[in-house]
């Protein structure tokens, strides 16, 4: 159950997005629920292996090049998904930053424990 309510959580979090960045689109719920689970496929498999690919560049860069990677993951996404339009890399590497700090306010705001 609470899988579910993290994903739905993460859906709000995308659909918000367009608000505050115009360059980043979503066409509707439907369409942020599926971006909300291939991102979260493609944070859990694929997000892994490419920071132990980068790693010497991410410690030249002292963690700022995991920033590159997000938009990257996010924008790929964008690509890959009908309905989810992303402007540019840079758009994306905000959007995936907005992405991260409104899902994890969200979820911390739901889910803290009392």
């Amino acid at each position: 159950m609470r899988l579910l309510a993290i994903w739905l959580v993460n859906a709000l979090a995308l659909l918000a997005i367009p608000y505050l960045m115009h360059s980043v689109a979503i066409d509707s719920f439907g369409t942020a629920l599926l971006v909300a689970l291939v991102l979260g496929l493609v944070n859990t498999i694929l997000r892994p292996v490419l920071l132990v690919l980068t790693l010497p560049v991410t410690m030249l860069t002292m963690g700022l090049f995991i920033f590159v990677i997000n938009g990257l993951l996010f924008w790929a996404v964008a690509n890959v998904v009908d309905g989810f339009h992303v402007a540019g890399f840079w758009a994306a590497v905000g959007g995936a930053l907005l992405y991260s700090v409104i899902s994890w306010t969200l979820s911390t705001l739901l889910f803290q424990q009392r």
